[in-house]
């Protein structure tokens, strides 16, 4: 089904920084890799502390996977507490309840003082079970979610009119906000302090040491006392972060719809993969626009974008008869752990001052918030009472399992090596087409633009050697091993790789 739609996030305005065009510093007390929450979170609460503070950026603020989320804000962690609990603990359960919590009054308390105009609101969360589904596991998460210390209520249903989901949980104060609109005043904040926002700056090695060091792209180092590697996907570590979490797409449409229509609030359902529900601000007074989101998939081993994107909307529509057009189509990618908990804290791999922000587990924006407060801490040498809770270097035991599991489906990948490519020739290949084409040994990722012109590139992923997948509906190559993406025509733009897709020629 073919829908006239905007191919990007409703967050369109993305903000950049004022200083993209400065040349980094040679020195610096923190230097902080990535743009988005984490990045400018961790720059602006250390910048508050009285650090000199760089932020450097491959493309423009938030415009990773930052600006590609939904922006709910919620201390219901997304893998359930009856699962956390299981892995961690009770007390552990309650302090990734507190974090969460702390990290939507941050950034409340942030839009306040910066005076950021976000459109931040405060609302109940709803977590339901799908149709169909006749046991009964609300009353475990409830009791879970009580163990950590959270508020909820047990309703005989969630407020959708003319829609009855049956019994769900009410847990009151969560929240939304517009991310890009946030980030811009992080950004706006953290350079009235001093600190600079460097886009269009790829940091290329990064090592650690006293100080550390981080070469750039065009050739640039700065030396820092802190390095923070705050990239979604760390791009500074090969393979041990990345056999700890695995790469999934999910899936977000948005429609108008009569404001008033649907209460606010942020729904969830219990179904895998869930789905989610908010609301946000429409393009005039009488609109808003309903965001659903789930169809989730592992990054690169699903060819059926549009299907998914049609099950989404249709979805959306049994529940919410009243909805007006559809308006725009997304994805972005959430970095799984195995425990459903982020990693953030010092580098695993025993570099001297540097340190991670990653595997977000779908709740990127608290996490995110998380890791600016919790590096701070670190940084600055104050203890953090989430420090062993979010540790990159934590062993779960009761996630054995889980990781083999995970790493036998990426290792699974390279069989891709063996097989014949998707077309034989580039003329298969129409306009706006990607596919793979095997010429002798090697692998071609090849798209042909809308004026006819070929673009070759290796199919190869920099990062590990993964063949890449065409994603058509984002005409995007998309790695399954471990998740980097890149644009049509081979330019890096998520992690862990760090570098593009290699030119190549026919024929050569």
């Amino acid at each position: 089904m073919h829908v006239d739609v905007h191919l990007n996030s409703l967050w369109e305005e993305v903000p950049k920084g004022k200083s993209h065009t400065v040349k980094p510093p040679a020195q610096t007390d923190v230097c902080i890799i990535g743009a988005g929450i984490a990045g400018l979170s961790t720059a602006y609460h250390l910048a508050r502390a009285g650090k000199q503070v760089v932020v450097l950026d491959d493309g423009p603020v938030g415009g990773g996977n930052t600006g590609r989320t939904t922006a709910h804000l919620a201390c219901v962690i997304d893998d359930r507490f009856t699962e956390i609990e299981r892995i961690h603990g009770v007390e552990a359960s309650k302090l990734a309840a507190q974090s969460h919590a702390a990290a939507i009054d941050a950034i409340e308390e942030t839009a306040a003082r910066e005076q950021i105009d976000c459109d931040f609101q405060r609302l109940d969360g709803f977590l339901f079970e799908p149709r169909g589904h006749k046991g009964d596991e609300l009353k475990g998460e409830e009791e879970a979610a009580r163990r950590a210390g959270l508020t909820v209520e047990r309703l005989p249903r969630a407020p959708w009119p003319g829609s009855d989901t049956g019994p769900c949980l009410r847990f009151p104060r969560q929240g939304q906000f517009d991310p890009t609109r946030y980030l811009a005043g992080l950004v706006r904040a953290v350079e009235a302090m001093g600190g600079q926002v460097l886009t269009g700056r790829r940091a290329g090695e990064i090592k650690g040491g006293t100080p550390a060091r981080v070469e750039t792209r065009d050739g640039s180092t700065i030396e820092a006392g802190a390095v923070v590697v705050a990239t979604n996907s760390p791009v500074n570590d090969r393979v041990v972060m990345h056999t700890k979490m695995a790469p999934y797409l999910t899936y977000a449409v948005a429609f108008a719809v009569r404001r008033g229509a649907i209460p606010h609030g942020l729904y969830w359902d219990t179904e895998d993969p869930y789905h989610y529900v908010r609301l946000a601000a429409g393009v005039n007074a009488e609109e808003e626009s309903v965001i659903v989101g789930g169809e989730d998939h592992k990054t690169g081993q699903a060819s059926d974008q549009q299907v998914r994107f049609d099950r989404l909307a249709d979805w959306a529509r049994e529940r919410f008869p009243g909805l007006g057009p559809e308006t725009h189509r997304w994805s972005g990618q959430v970095m799984e752990t195995l425990d459903g908990l982020a990693f953030i804290g010092r580098n695993p791999l025993d570099e001297a001052n540097v340190y991670l922000a990653t595997g977000d587990s779908g709740m990127g924006m608290t996490h995110g918030t998380i890791a600016g407060l919790l590096l701070t801490d670190l940084i600055l040498g104050r203890p953090n009472p989430w420090e062993e809770l979010y540790r990159p270097s934590r062993k779960p035991v009761h996630t054995l399992g889980h990781f083999l599991g995970e790493n036998l489906n990426a290792a699974a990948q390279y069989g891709s090596w063996v097989t014949p490519g998707e077309v034989a020739s580039a003329d298969e290949l129409g306009p706006l087409d990607g596919a793979v084409m095997r010429q002798g040994l090697h692998k071609l990722a090849l798209y042909r633009d809308e004026d006819g012109n070929l673009c070759v590139r290796s199919a190869t992923c920099p990062h590990l050697g993964g063949v890449v997948a065409w994603n058509d509906a984002e005409k995007t190559w998309d790695c399954p091993l471990h998740g980097s993406r890149f644009d049509c025509r081979g330019k890096m733009i998520n992690g862990p790789s760090n570098g593009d897709l290699e030119e190549k020629s026919l024929g050569s």
